[in-house]
């Protein structure tokens, strides 16, 4: 596995942990301390506030998971993907997106920036 397949799968873990506990362990081995998040509904960095922010996602998706979708392509500290939110119980996917990540020097995620190509109407 590459160090970016590695990252995401961390990031991945993190998005899906839906115990709290798990979920800050998650975002702590996901993350550098400062590491931010931002896409065009959130800016958060560190990871008090990256942990209730996929908490606030998950409230809001009961019963979703994230899946990446297709291969992640990376070079040098830099990775790019995209995922869906799935529904576990039907397998519809009502938000889909990409993702760019900046990796530190010990391989967590110090930035990410989300773009969402798919989101539900209101």
């Amino acid at each position: 596995m590459s160090q970016y397949e590695d990252a995401v799968g961390r990031y991945f873990t993190a998005w899906n942990a839906t115990d709290d506990e798990a979920r800050a362990a998650a975002v702590a081995a996901a993350w550098t301390e400062d590491g931010s998040y931002t896409d065009p509904l959130a800016e958060v960095s560190g990871h008090v506030d990256l942990t209730a922010a996929i908490g606030g996602v998950q409230q809001q998706f009961p019963g979703f998971e994230f899946r990446v979708v297709g291969a992640v392509d990376g070079h040098h500290d830099t990775a790019r993907f995209s995922w869906e939110l799935v529904s576990v119980a039907d397998g519809s996917a009502p938000v889909a997106g990409s993702d760019v990540i900046t990796l530190a020097s010990d391989g967590r995620i110090a930035g990410v920036f989300g773009f969402l190509d798919r989101v539900p109407s209101a």
